[in-house]
């Protein structure tokens, strides 16, 4: 039975068809599956040619009349418009939803290339080298004659594939620790908006529970407006702890996937680095039995390397996805969509009615305010008066301005009138000193116990009327859009551009080291006829 001896020829046919099966496969990836990929500033890769070709970002917009008229915002529609493996293949058109099984099996489809691609190298070269083993050992012969131009294009090819692997793997390396404080920045900013927030709302219960407690000369506020306080303050608090917990556990799992990915990626560089250049020196000192133990290493790692290809451009998609999602909704903002998922809005109801509790405890908080200065302080008592008498005396007080209607609808300050941001220093001019007895000595309007209590009061209904812009943006989610806007325009260009990077970089280590194994064993040989070649003519 006549045996098979590999030959030079052989050996770069199979570089030259894995190479060829590579490339086709990623440029059947990019016209079909591939074609939802797109990489910093709206370059869409769909073809070649195409790599050069700047395509604006377009806002596309889909909404979904249900059967009831209710309308719901399906984020990034054209985008993830994608083959569905769970669903027989048809297109995806359920939008961006990473709580979706079908949009995560959609988006994992797009990987599949590469996973064919680490399923036919693994394959094929594993049976290339099974038989090249079969060969030498049941047919083992002397080694003679050697091809000058094969030995001299190895090694070249060898320097070239080991270089695209050092730069593949420094370009890997640098492009993951930017991503990773990319995503870290991102994450940070989205913890700190909800937590912000979250403060705000802590903060104007405090002010409501200091409400209740206001009194000025033995008046309070009235029991229903009290009873409708601690109504609001429990809806309050219970929505300021649930926006911290849910994106504080989304932020966490999220940054526990993060770093694993880094972990792993750092990883990929270092070995496929060291591997790289290992399998160099071998090949260049001639240590055969080392350079087929690296080819082995090697054959298994580039595997695993594509199928890591697969798995980022699957979290680059999801990344691009994300980033059309938050622009299409910040145009569109609705009370819930999946990026509830991200950063939930308060609930509307709950905001709104703490709107409308805050102004009604102003309006009441300067009411009372008022009628105390309308019928104690601004009034000369005489001393058969009792506890209304302190020998009230001087101008008049102004009265304060009331920012609210009765209907709680915004109101203009009246002439006179002194507001609520200046009103505590402005009344100090009307405090009379007292003496033992409580009665003012000097002339004044007030008792610096009854300016204390008033100016409490006027302190917290102006903290009230500060908040009302934050509540008003709780109530149409502006906090929410704000955070969205910021993360397209600050934070997605550079989580696009740095994933980009990394994917670039572990295309070409997985390419370039794939080669490499293939001319190691090429250049071994050769090196190893070429020895035997000079000792034979020099003996």
């Amino acid at each position: 039975m006549p045996c098979f001896t590999p030959h030079p020829s052989l050996l770069l046919f199979l570089s030259l068809l894995l190479s060829l099966s590579f490339f086709s496969l990623s440029t059947a990836t990019r016209t079909s599956s591939f074609h939802s990929l797109r990489i910093p500033d709206g370059v869409e890769v769909g073809g070649e040619r195409e790599y050069q070709r700047v395509l604006p970002w377009k806002t596309r917009r889909s909404m979904a009349e249900d059967a009831s008229g209710n309308t719901s915002l399906i984020l990034a529609q054209k985008r993830t418009t994608r083959k569905d493996p769970l669903d027989s293949f048809n297109r995806y058109t359920g939008g961006w939803n990473i709580s979706n099984r079908h949009y995560i099996a959609s988006v994992i489809f797009t990987a599949v290339p590469f996973f064919v691609v680490a399923a036919v190298w693994f394959v094929v070269f594993g049976l290339t080298l099974s038989l090249i083993c079969l060969c030498y050992c049941c047919c083992p012969r002397e080694p003679y004659g050697y091809s000058r131009l094969a030995y001299a294009l190895s090694l070249i090819f060898l320097i070239l594939f080991t270089l695209a692997a050092i730069v593949g793997c420094a370009l890997l390396y640098t492009a993951q620790g930017k991503f990773h404080g990319s995503t870290t920045d991102t994450l940070e900013y989205v913890v700190s908006q909800a937590d912000f927030t979250a403060e705000n709302l802590r903060n104007v219960s405090d002010y409501l529970d200091e409400a209740k407690k206001i009194g000025v000369d033995a008046v309070f506020l009235p029991a229903d407006v009290q009873k409708n306080i601690d109504e609001v303050k429990t809806k309050i608090n219970s929505s300021a702890a649930a926006l911290s917990s849910k994106t504080e556990d989304n932020s966490e799992k999220i940054k526990e996937g993060l770093d694993g990915m880094r972990l792993a990626l750092v990883v990929v560089a270092a070995v496929m680095l060291f591997l790289a250049f290992l399998g160099f020196l071998f090949s260049i000192f001639g240590l055969q039995g080392l350079v087929y133990f690296l080819v082995l290493v090697g054959w298994i790692l580039v595997a695993g390397t594509f199928i890591l290809c697969g798995v980022f451009l699957f979290l680059h998609n999801v990344v691009g996805d994300t980033c059309v999602a938050m622009d299409e909704w910040v145009q569109n903002p609705t009370a819930h969509t999946a990026l509830d998922e991200i950063l939930p809005c308060v609930d509307n109801a709950t905001a709104q009615e703490t709107l409308l509790r805050t102004r009604d405890v102003t309006h009441q908080l300067v009411k009372l305010v008022d009628n105390i200065i309308s019928n104690v302080t601004n009034r000369n008592f005489p001393p058969a008066a009792g506890p209304l008498y302190y020998n009230q005396s001087g101008p008049f007080m102004p009265l304060l301005c009331n920012p609210f209607n009765p209907d709680l609808t915004s109101r203009t300050c009246a002439s006179g009138e002194v507001p609520v941001d200046n009103a505590a220093e402005v009344w100090k001019n009307y405090t009379c000193e007292v003496s033992s007895s409580g009665i003012c000595k000097t002339p004044g309007r007030m008792t610096p116990t009854i300016y204390g209590q008033m100016a409490a009061a006027v302190n917290i209904s102006y903290g009230l009327y500060h908040y009302g812009p934050f509540l008003v943006d709780l109530q149409d989610c502006t906090f929410v859009r704000k955070t969205f806007t910021d993360i397209s325009n600050n934070y997605c260009p550079g989580l696009q551009t740095n994933s980009q990077l990394i994917y670039i970089g572990l295309v070409l280590v997985s390419a370039a080291v794939m080669l490499s194994l293939i001319f190691w064993v090429i250049y071994a040989r050769e090196r190893r006829h070429r020895v035997y070649t000079k000792q034979f003519i020099d003996g």
